[in-house]
């Protein structure tokens, strides 16, 4: 029996038979381009051709994903005048642009000015949007629709089930994009302008990831050819938390971004150490900026001797006093250590030049750089102002009591300068054992010499466990750029963990930032936040609590056990749910369970590999939990995780982050008795 014509579900599956049709023939029109005839040389090819490529691939139909997952009906033309019984056009919202052969739009992007009110708009201000429709989707195919008429007074306003459904949805794979789902408050921050760096504040399940990759797209969208001559990057806590997020950004068509970690970006130096807590503290402190400017600059010595440059039979003598002069002021240019340097040989070259005039001659800039050449002021400026190797600058600093006392007096004290010196001092940059903190340090250094290339747009995510230097660090990459901070303070389980937003912003370079709060949340159940919430008091005073907005409950649950072979069943339970499981311990258990899961015959993955149908279990270390989301957690030995960190407090934090990974269920087992702060 065929379906009849005018059924409003069989009409919106021929319009996506249509779209993807219509795609396909967008990607064959590029990949039929013949390139041959329009380029000058080989070098445009190669970027001509990695230019096509990469369109190539941004117009690839996945079939899993929905080519639009709403559409909105106006009420008038955008731009007509609201005449009564105007109609107005009909747009269906997707993740990219998609048009027929006339050029006419079958599907909008979603970041498009005309696709915003399917976000905002509401029966307060409909926006003129007479109704709006979502879509329910079964593996790329869809099988419900949902209708809100926003301007129809009679309608009264209801939770979209279609919208809580995709919310709750169960996770197997990667992090996925939220592009169906984004809230009006999440919004607002997405389409915020790119000349201005917004800092978010979300509590777990808030969303905020989500949003710092969204408004990439958007920005990607808003500003491409800016940003693609300035580029993009997003900065993650550790290589796992990037694997997890890594497919959110090409699922949107956007593959430009580039993803890095702090200590990639400061990878000067091998990293081969560690340091204790005392020690990464201050080396992370921003005072060891000023220690590095002060031990730097203390290589320039005021001349002392004349420079005599001699061209054929004339000598022209620039006398010390005047050298002086030079290196002062430039100096007090407070320009680069390096830039400096190499302005010091042509304001030499351009003392004698001006002798030269005043003695007849008519030298031009070819007979300045020949001077600023000669031996004579090529000796005075290694003399003056030497070459400085930062990590050498750094090796030095932490290998030499004395030369760091000179430096560090009035900014860090004794025992500071203690903490950070070696007890064993390495021979050479190559064999020293340095340390995640000192890698930061040769990169300030670095900086203090030649300028840090700028980045258009950089998204900083897990902020708050960055140290002031580590800030400093990634303020460099965005110092004629902007930022998108994401961090929750509650979750900061580092030593020097932050403060408050605004210290650090500031170290960032970003002190006008913006500071949003997102407190509702989507990805968490009621119970599980309420109970994790019992921790705020202890652990971030004053922030506001994370308040779930989710219809379903979710199981939640805290169970007694006498050994690992209960918390190997609380898995097994868990896994006959549908979506993925996290069994997060503390760092010092994942052994025991790791050797229980297998004797179970349980398979198991580390935290960064991608789940499958048929291993849906991950073993995951409390140290590397955070940013990462499962349907259902078991989460072993309370306890034992507030142990495993050097103070309670920290312990605390990590124990908030561990049980806020859940986003259908959580099962909390233990043995020992569990943190006092969870059961007052």
């Amino acid at each position: 029996m065929s379906t009849p014509v005018d059924d409003p579900l069989s009409r919106e599956r021929s319009h996506l038979a249509a779209s993807r049709s219509a795609l396909r023939a967008m990607r064959e029109d590029v990949e039929a381009l013949d390139i041959s005839d329009v380029t000058a040389n080989w070098v445009n090819a190669e970027v001509l051709a990695r230019q096509i490529d990469e369109r190539i691939k941004a117009l690839a139909d996945l079939s899993d994903t929905p080519l639009f997952f709403g559409r909105l009906d106006y009420l008038h033309a955008p731009g007509s005048e609201q005449a009564e019984g105007a109609r107005g056009e009909r747009f269906y919202i997707g993740r990219r642009h998609v048009h027929d052969a006339d050029g006419d739009p079958m599907v909008i992007d979603w970041r498009a000015p005309v696709s915003q009110p399917f976000y905002r708009a509401s029966k307060q201000d409909p926006m003129d949007v007479a109704l709006r429709r979502r879509f329910g989707y079964t593996r790329g195919d869809i099988t419900a629709y949902e209708d809100e008429h926003l301007s129809d007074p009679a309608e009264a306003a209801r939770t979209s089930k279609l919208l809580q459904q995709e919310i709750e949805r169960p996770r197997v794979g990667p992090m996925r994009d939220i592009v169906a789902t984004i809230q009006p408050e999440q919004d607002e921050i997405v389409r915020s302008g790119l000349s201005g760096t917004v800092c978010v504040q979300g509590g777990p399940g808030t969303g905020k990831t989500a949003v710092g990759l969204h408004r990439v797209a958007y920005l990607l969208y808003a500003h491409r050819e800016r940003l693609a001559r300035t580029g993009t990057l997003v900065i993650g806590p550790n290589r796992s938390f990037l694997h997890y997020i890594e497919q959110v950004l090409p699922a949107l068509g956007e593959l430009t971004v580039q993803q890095a970690t702090v200590e990639d970006l400061v990878a000067r130096v091998e990293i081969k150490g560690t340091d204790e807590a005392t020690a990464a503290v201050v080396k992370g402190d921003a005072r060891m900026a000023r220690v590095l400017r002060g031990a730097l600059y203390s290589h320039v010595t005021m001349p002392t001797e004349p420079v005599v440059v001699v061209r054929g039979s004339r000598r022209w003598r620039v006398p010390a006093y005047e050298l002086e002069d030079i290196v002062r002021e430039l100096l007090d240019r407070d320009i680069r250590y390096g830039a400096a340097r190499e302005a010091l040989p042509q304001r030499i070259a351009h003392a004698v030049l001006v002798q030269m005039e005043r003695s007849g001659e008519a030298p031009d800039d070819r007979v300045q750089d020949a001077v600023a050449r000669n031996s004579a002021v090529k000796a005075a400026v290694k003399q003056t102002w030497p070459a400085v190797d930062p990590a050498k600058l750094v090796l030095r600093l932490l290998s030499d009591a004395e030369f760091l006392a000179a430096h560090a007096e009035g900014i860090l004290d004794e025992d500071e300068q203690k903490a950070i010196l070696w007890a064993k001092p390495a021979r050479s940059v190559k064999s020293a054992k340095w340390s995640a903190a000192d890698a930061v340090l040769v990169d300030e250094a670095t900086d203090l010499i030649q300028r840090t290339h700028s980045l258009g747009h950089v998204v900083l995510d897990e902020a708050q466990d960055l140290s002031p230097m580590q800030y400093r660090a990634v303020g460099r990459r965005c110092t004629t750029g902007s930022a998108t901070v994401l961090g929750d303070l509650a979750q900061g389980t580092t030593p020097w963990a932050t403060r408050s937003w605004e210290e650090a912003l500031a170290h960032l370079g970003k002190g006008d930032a913006v500071v949003e709060e997102l407190t509702a949340g989507f990805r968490v159940p009621t119970d599980v936040i309420t109970y994790a919430s019992r921790l705020l008091p202890h652990i971030a005073p004053g922030l506001t609590p994370v308040v779930s907005i989710r219809e379903n409950p979710g199981h939640f649950e805290v169970r007694e056990v006498s050994g690992a072979a209960d918390v190997v069943a609380a898995c097994r339970e868990s896994l006959r749910h549908e979506g993925s499981t996290g069994l997060i311990a503390a760092d010092a258990r994942v052994p025991e369970l790791a050797k229980a899961l297998t004797d179970a015959g349980i398979p198991y993955l580390g935290p960064g590999e991608e789940t499958t149908q048929d291993t849906r279990l991950t073993l995951v270390p409390a140290s590397l939990a955070k940013g990462l989301e499962y349907d259902y957690v078991v989460l072993d030995e309370p306890s034992a995780v507030v142990d495993g960190e050097p103070d309670e407090r920290t312990g605390l934090r990590r124990l908030y982050v561990a049980l806020t990974r859940a986003v259908s269920g959580l099962t909390v087992t233990h043995a020992a008795p569990l943190p006092d702060q969870l059961t007052a």
